[in-house]
């Protein structure tokens, strides 16, 4: 199943990102905004972006101000939804203050989300976290063991979930959306494949849509969707 794209929209001031390596995939759009103070980045960052060639740009605030750079990436967001409304849109920040607005495009069914950190991107599903490391000197021995089965469990991305299992992970995806429910059919079934990832086809997908509105989770018989997640 071919992605949509997937443009990431980074609040640099606010999140100075240090990797891109989960953003190498064709489908994914990165634009970075940089504020007047932001005149010094990481080479490796900026080797990064250049990797990406027309996929990735810089987006550099003549003049600063109060909130400049979140109207700029409000501008921005507006234009690329125009441009290309069956794409998902993230934005990389911390500031709240963008949440309004991304639920207002939800609503309107432009899928998009905000999070803090590209690997908290909803697309990516539960990245494995780092281990950790400091154990103590007499179970040293036996932390090899189960560094071996956490790698073995968590290096099986291409291995298909079940439908049952994929349904609770959509509905733990869209419980965590402070930002606002999908509210047209055509979002959530976007939501539904950012979450699935791409190794599930269309039919897949809405086998997993039907499932959320045969159960109850979401109730698609008005204009807007509605849920209930005490069925789930």
């Amino acid at each position: 199943m071919t992605k949509n794209s997937h443009y990431i929209l980074i609040d640099y001031e606010n999140v100075q990102v240090k990797s891109l390596a989960l953003l190498k995939d064709a489908h994914f759009q990165v634009r970075v905004f940089l504020g007047p103070k932001n005149s010094k980045l990481a080479t490796e960052f900026v080797l990064a972006m250049k990797a990406l060639g027309e996929r990735g740009d810089f987006i550099v605030l003549d003049a600063g101000g109060a909130n400049a750079l979140d109207f700029h990436i409000a501008y921005y967001l507006g234009k690329l939804a125009e441009l290309d409304s069956s794409a998902a849109f993230y934005v990389i920040s911390k500031d709240k203050g963008f949440d309004p607005l991304i639920a207002h495009l939800n609503k309107n069914g432009i899928a998009c989300e905000r999070a803090v950190a590209i690997d908290d991107m909803s697309c990516f599903g539960h990245l494995p976290k780092p281990a950790q490391t400091h154990t103590a000197n007499k179970s040293v021995s036996k932390a090899p063991a189960a560094k071996k089965t956490v790698t073995k469990s968590e290096k099986k991305p291409a291995t298909k979930m079940k439908a049952d299992e994929l349904v609770i992970k959509v509905v733990e995806n869209l419980k965590k959306r402070s930002a606002g429910l999908p509210r047209s059919e055509k979002t959530l079934r976007s939501v539904i494949g950012n979450v699935c990832g791409s190794v599930y086809s269309e039919k897949e997908i809405e086998a997993v849509f039907n499932r959320l509105v045969k159960t109850g989770v979401v109730d698609n018989s008005r204009v807007r969707l509605e849920y209930t997640f005490a069925n789930s």
